[in-house]
């Protein structure tokens, strides 16, 4: 089979039918491998776009996503693609009727405060798939899970898990606990697709469906637990609605003709014992060997908040002193070259190019003090500052020879 992609605002979702996608689930259960499955709507990959780099990089590194709602087909019908729409309360009724005729063993991880309890998820599961081998519990909305949890779930073996936490707690307790569980096959993210088979949420008739209103429906007639829940649908609609049509748009039809502000945080130490200066790159966890200096976008801020905000995040330590600032040293355009969330660098930003300022500081910290962010960065590591440029990535030598121009500057005064 091939793998069909299609890029939307970054994310890369997999364009199969239903069909294609269920025979992709098969496949997986008998392969000897552990996958992370996905099911990307607008209001998810709005929530990826920012603020959570982590999440934007999470969906990214899915082995199979799944377009689940209309705007993701409006957009890539935008972009010349008739994208089926998989929604996952459909497609996990597909995948427990072949779990239950394969044999196969499905846990389910309940969010504890979600509408349907997991008692309520096992007698549902039971009443309409009584052959099925299921295991449903009740956990906390957080990345960790208890020992007590972990042993259950380990001892009662699954090949299929559904966790129904909500993006994005959903995808990052997956991504992080998969490996800790070895039967597990497939991990997927649902949200509360199993409300639909508790009764807990009336669907919506089928020819909302089809012509993608079930959003309209649900806000009409889902009144929801209470006031603050209502509203959260009506913010929902709004993003899914409103936000996503405009920030794809922009993203579509502006973003290729204009260049992101970028800026580059060089960090530096002083070796006391030689004078030596020197400078810290991180290794980009897509691309093995791919080192670099530190950078993100601006994202609307000066030159010197958002170098202390990007070195901040990156590092997560705010151990260093701004020193300088230098504004629009290097502008380039975008290759095929990846960005660091494993995506073409044009899709994962939207722009033509980046222009470049430099944020320069001086690291107060000590070595421990360092906590890359492994989704990010694979590594990290000081190197003298005048083989700086040769350490770096051959694509990042160009512009890493003017920053340490600027840099020589500096400590010459």
């Amino acid at each position: 089979m091939i793998n069909k992609k299609i890029n939307i605002l970054g994310i890369n979702v997999d364009a199969f039918t239903e069909k294609q996608a269920l025979d992709k689930i098969q496949d997986f259960l008998v392969d000897g491998k552990q996958h992370f499955v996905v099911t990307p709507n607008p209001e998810i990959i709005l929530a990826a776009i920012k603020p959570d780099e982590e999440f934007f990089c999470l969906l990214n590194k899915a082995d199979l996503s799944l377009p689940d709602g209309v705007g993701l087909k409006i957009a890539a019908w935008l972009m010349g693609v008739n994208l089926s729409r998989i929604t996952g309360a459909d497609f996990i009724k597909d995948i427990l009727k072949m779990a239950e005729v394969e044999n196969r063993r499905i846990a389910i991880l309940n969010r504890r405060d979600g509408l349907s309890s997991a008692k309520d998820i096992d007698k549902a599961l039971n009443d309409k798939y009584p052959n099925l081998q299921v295991l449903a519990i009740d956990i906390e909305r957080q990345v960790s899970l208890s020992e007590e949890k972990l042993s259950q779930i380990k001892e009662f073996q699954p090949e299929i898990i559904f966790c129904t936490l909500g993006a994005p707690y959903q995808e990052k307790f997956i991504f992080y606990n998969l490996a800790k569980i070895p039967s597990v096959k497939i991990g997927m993210g649902i949200g509360g697709a199993f409300d639909f088979l508790t009764g807990r949420i009336n669907r919506a008739p089928k020819i909302f469906r089809v012509i993608g209103l079930e959003w309209l429906w649900r806000l009409i007639f889902h009144k929801g637990k209470n006031k603050v829940d209502r509203l959260n649908r009506w913010k929902r609609i709004y993003h899914a609605v409103i936000i996503f049509p405009y920030k794809f748009l922009v993203w579509r039809f502006i973003l290729p003709f204009c260049y992101r502000p970028n800026v580059v945080c060089l960090l530096y130490k002083k070796d006391q014992a030689t004078g030596e200066y020197k400078v810290l790159i991180v290794e980009r966890a897509c691309q093995p060997d791919h080192w670099q200096l530190p950078q993100g976008g601006t994202d609307g801020e000066d030159l010197m908040k958002a170098g202390q905000r990007e070195l901040s995040e990156e590092l997560n330590n705010n151990k260093f002193k701004p020193i300088a600032i230098f504004s629009r040293l290097h502008v380039y355009e975008f290759g095929n070259e990846l960005s660091k969330f494993s995506v073409l660098s044009k899709k994962a930003l939207g722009y033509k190019g980046q222009k470049q300022g430099l944020f320069v500081a001086e690291f107060l910290g000590t070595d421990d003090d360092i906590k890359i962010n492994s989704y990010e960065h694979s590594a990290w590591r000081w190197v003298n500052a005048e083989k700086l440029v040769e350490s770096v990535h051959p694509v990042r030598r160009p512009a890493t020879k003017i920053f340490m121009e600027k840099f020589k500057e500096i400590i010459k005064k």
